[in-house]
C-alpha cells in the first residue's frame, strides 16, 4: 500500500473515498511523474497536462509535445487548483479515461 497522509499535527487524515491510494482500496503500480494541474471541472477527477520532448531523427532534434491526462484527486487532497504542480501515479484503470491517481501537491502557484 501507499504511505498514509499525517497533517501538520500528527493526526492521520481520515477521507471516505474509495479510490484514495492513501485511504481506499486502490494500489499504486507502474509509471510515476510531475505534471500542471490544466482543469478541475470533474468531480473527483482532475485534468493533467504532462510535457515532454520528442527526438526527430531527420532534423536531429527534438519537438516539444504534451498529453491531456485524467487523473483521480482524492478527498483527502485539498488546496489543490490549477496552474499548481502534482505527482501523478498509475493505478488500475478507474474510469474509462482515468488510470492515474494524484500522490503529492509538489507546487502551488507563486512557490519557488
Amino acid at each position: 500500500a501507499y504511505k498514509t497522509m499525517k497533517t501538520s499535527n500528527k493526526q492521520e487524515v481520515k477521507c471516505g473515498d474509495k479510490k484514495c491510494p492513501f485511504h481506499g482500496h486502490i494500489r499504486i503500480r507502474g509509471s510515476q511523474f510531475t505534471a500542471k494541474v490544466q482543469k478541475m471541472k470533474m468531480q473527483g477527477t482532475i485534468v493533467v497536462r504532462r510535457d515532454y520532448l520528442h527526438f526527430v531523427k531527420k532534423y536531429r532534434r527534438f519537438e516539444k509535445r504534451h498529453k491531456n491526462i485524467s487523473a483521480h484527486l482524492g478527498a483527502c487532497l485539498t488546496d489543490i487548483h490549477p496552474g499548481d504542480i502534482v505527482t501523478v501515479s498509475e493505478c488500475r484503470p478507474i474510469a474509462k479515461t482515468v488510470a492515474f491517481n494524484v500522490t503529492k501537491h509538489v507546487k502551488a502557484i507563486g512557490e519557488k
